[in-house]
């Protein structure tokens, strides 16, 4: 018995020593970034230039691979069965918050993933085609009470679909989803009048809106947009406490050593000082979260929590 125990402990011990000699030597080979929504969404766009950093600041190459679907719920499924060596990475979104509450999983985002850092958060803006004859917000819901109107999202429990079931929900309207994989492949549907609206973060609806695809007519932050200072937002339109965004951060596999969390948290913190990721999120509005793993981890369970109380309350119900 004595023996048994005896080798247990040499091969645990073992084991031990091989994390931490992996973790100080990490990184020695590229390392993933998992972007779980389509090409051309705001996620996209700003992980290309984070992970560029994040390799400058590592000496290794990171690299994103999309695996959209599910609201982004299939690549992040994918980062939390991965190995928990820190080479895969999850570039999440809201959805990893709201889909606790409203979407059936095969993991616990709160347990299976770990936060690393907090990127930022956008408003998003409400977006209808250029060819539209809604004009306005006051337009888009005289046209929901009267006729059928429908309106696309980035997939299930993305923001771009929660926000457009609270603007149901307080319009008293009824207006039907229709989901996509990521906001980059809902766009063709939209400019060409197929769905009525879709809310978009800023960060890839802005070029559509310049470029005349589709017009705004409402932004969710609390105050207007400098870029976009015409544009009114859903609170001065008589929808009181509507003040959301989509929010991004970077997380790993919860069972990732703490040596390894914490050389990811200071590229992620070096990157986001970089001019060219400053320049970045600057173009598309963002605002800041919490940046540093712990205080951001915290953040992300309060929103989690939000979302789960809107959710008791019936305050977004999902209906398909």
């Amino acid at each position: 018995m004595q023996k048994k125990l005896s080798i247990w402990s040499t091969t645990v011990l073992i084991f031990l020593l091989s994390i931490d000699v992996s973790a100080q030597n990490f990184p020695n080979k590229p390392i993933k970034m998992v972007v779980p929504y389509a090409a051309g969404g705001s996620a996209d766009v700003l992980a290309r230039p984070i992970s560029i950093a994040m390799g400058q600041a590592l000496g290794q190459t990171v690299f994103t691979e999309l695996k959209p679907g599910a609201g982004g719920n299939i690549g992040a499924e994918f980062v939390t069965k991965s190995a928990p060596d820190g080479y895969t990475l999850l570039f999440a979104s809201l959805s990893l918050s709201t889909s606790v509450s409203f979407a059936k999983l095969n993991f616990d985002p709160r347990s299976d993933l770990k936060p690393i850092a907090g990127i930022a958060t956008l408003p998003s803006l409400l977006l209808v085609s250029g060819k539209s004859n809604i004009k306005n917000f006051d337009d888009l819901i005289n046209e929901a009470k009267k006729s059928n109107v429908n309106f696309g999202s980035a997939g299930p429990t993305t923001g771009s679909h929660l926000f457009g079931e609270l603007v149901k929900s307080k319009s008293k309207t009824n207006m039907a989803h229709i989901p996509y994989k990521g906001s980059g492949a809902a766009y063709p549907d939209l400019i060409a009048g197929r769905i009525t609206y879709m809310f978009d973060v800023m960060g890839s609806a802005l070029p559509q809106v310049n470029a005349g695809q589709v017009r705004a007519i409402a932004v969710t932050s609390s105050k207007r947009s400098s870029a976009l200072p015409d544009v009114p937002t859903l609170n001065e339109l008589g929808y009181p406490g509507f003040d959301v965004g989509t929010w991004f951060g970077i997380f790993v596999p919860s069972a990732t050593p703490t040596q390894i969390q914490n050389k990811l948290e200071e590229a992620v913190l070096a990157a986001l000082t970089t001019p060219e990721v400053m320049k970045q999120l600057s173009s598309v509005m963002a605002e800041p979260v919490p940046r540093k793993g712990a205080e951001f981890s915290r953040w992300y369970i309060e929103d989690t929590e939000k979302w789960a109380k809107l959710a008791k309350e019936g305050a977004v119900k999902i209906s398909d």
